[in-house]
């Protein structure tokens, strides 16, 4: 449980001198890992775990940008493609307008582009969107089970931090929740990972 010296304690400004200890203390949102990527002169393009990662190792020096190989199925233009079931699922796939109009007009309008079915297409490189396709309706019908949650993807602190606190305290309301969260996100976090613990609920209390 946290003292309440750590309650006390506030996430510093960007400062691209702090030592990596001190950096790895906090949670950092994208805004300020984008910044902390400025000052240290690394690439900002990647996801937060990225980001977050290549900040730390700056830190320590290693400055490497060397680019990762890729294949030439890579180059795949998801953005304009004329997307059809046959193409393979390639490392280079977003999700912008192209391709979550493909995956509405063969699904349908019920078509919802949530962090768990990306999280499945990012991890099956090679199969195909036909593939995608039916990947997505599976996980749709599993929410006939009165029993089925979503699960949250590991990189979405905030909704399981949510989750997490109104799981252990029913009463809670989300707006008391989201306060929680602002309050604990600012204070120490090993790891950068915000997890909820009972004594957060004083953020609500005082």
């Amino acid at each position: 449980m946290p003292s309440n010296s750590e309650y006390k304690e506030l996430r510093p400004p960007v400062d691209p001198a702090m030592p990596r200890a001190e950096f790895e203390r906090w949670y950092w949102p994208v805004i300020d890992l984008e910044q902390f990527c400025d000052h240290l002169a690394v690439s900002k393009s990647g996801r937060k775990a990225e980001l977050r990662d290549r900040v730390a190792r700056a830190m320590d020096g290693d400055y490497e940008t060397k680019p990762t190989a890729k294949n030439q199925d890579d180059k795949f233009a998801w953005s304009n493609a004329d997307l059809t079931p046959e193409p393979q699922i390639t490392g280079s796939i977003s999700f912008g307008p192209n391709v979550r109009r493909f995956f509405k007009a063969a699904i349908g309008p019920k078509f919802v582009c949530h962090s768990e079915f990306m999280d499945w297409v990012r991890l099956n490189t090679g199969l195909t969107l036909a593939d995608a396709i039916e990947a997505w309706r599976v996980l749709e019908e599993r929410k006939t089970d009165p029993e089925f949650r979503r699960e949250i993807a590991s990189c979405n602190n905030y909704l399981q931090y949510l989750r997490d606190l109104r799981d252990a305290n029913p009463a809670v309301s989300l707006s008391e929740a989201k306060h929680c969260w602002d309050e604990k996100k600012i204070r120490p976090a090993a790891g950068g990972v915000v997890v909820y613990e009972p004594s957060d609920l004083r953020f609500i209390k005082d």
